[in-house]
């Protein structure tokens, strides 16, 4: 169950998430006060004693360190420097409240990349607007405009619409990659698994020949035992005839003079 310092967190990073996804003016100082009571909140909640499961302490600091650097992004002077920076943030992964469909800090990074590209335009174009007109009252302000500035707008149209091509081509590669990566990995675990039991088949067959060998080898030895004692006894015997025999051989027939 979730702690009191925890809910307090979640509603703050809520208010967040909202004040951020509205427009702003340069006067708004909300924010940036209530980042910075979030990244407190943050160090009490790994120190609580009750503290969150890692993932979700790891899902709370990317949420908080997104807002930092979309703040920090704002205060770049450059449109260009802004989309830029905008392309380095990372935002979270799962909604901060249950009533979201998509997290509310992937919404606002949507907006402001929308945003920057926006400002982009307009400072290429050399024109004052937001870029929130429609499609329509675009062409029509193009048309209006003069050869060399429709023609720039074209160009820009071009290049941006390229730079969209060679992102998706991008991704597409990235995830043709990582499938293949995950098939090698896969096929990897599996040779190895297989190489483990054959590993372990040879062992069990190694001991199974050790215990026959050690058998063998004691039948062996009584065996050899038995052999040399029956020997040992015969020669006895034999030495015992012989000797006998001689004892005989002399009294039968003595010595001649």
């Amino acid at each position: 169950m979730a702690t009191r310092l925890e809910i307090n967190f979640i509603r703050l990073l809520s208010r967040c998430e909202s004040i951020a996804s509205e427009k702003r003016g340069e006067a708004e100082w909300r924010l940036e006060k209530y980042v910075g009571a979030l990244e407190e909140m943050l160090v009490a909640l790994r120190k609580s004693p009750s503290k969150p499961t890692a993932e979700v302490l790891t899902e709370y600091t990317r949420k908080v360190d997104f807002l930092k650097g979309l703040l920090e992004a704002e205060k770049l002077s450059s449109p260009t420097e802004k989309a830029l920076a905008n392309q380095f943030l990372a935002p979270g992964r799962t909604p901060t409240i249950a009533n979201e469909r998509m997290p509310a800090t992937k919404t606002v990074h949507m907006q402001t990349k929308a945003r920057c590209t926006g400002e982009m335009r307009d400072e290429l174009l050399g024109t004052a607007s937001s870029g929130k007109g429609t499609l329509a009252t675009d062409l029509r302000n193009r048309r209006g405009l003069p050869l060399d500035e429709r023609q720039s707008a074209a160009e820009l149209d071009a290049v941006l619409q390229h730079h969209h091509n060679l992102q998706e081509k991008l991704a597409e590669d990235m995830l043709n990659l990582a499938k293949n990566l995950k098939n090698n990995t896969l096929a990897a675990q599996n040779m190895i698994r297989q190489d483990n039991q054959t590993l372990s088949q040879s062992i069990r067959q190694a001991d199974l020949n050790f215990e026959k060998l050690k058998t063998e080898s004691e039948r062996l030895e009584q065996h050899t035992k038995k052999s040399v004692n029956w020997f040992l006894w015969l020669m006895l015997i034999l030495v015992s005839f012989i000797f006998i025999s001689m004892i005989l051989f002399i009294r039968i027939f003595p010595r001649l003079r």
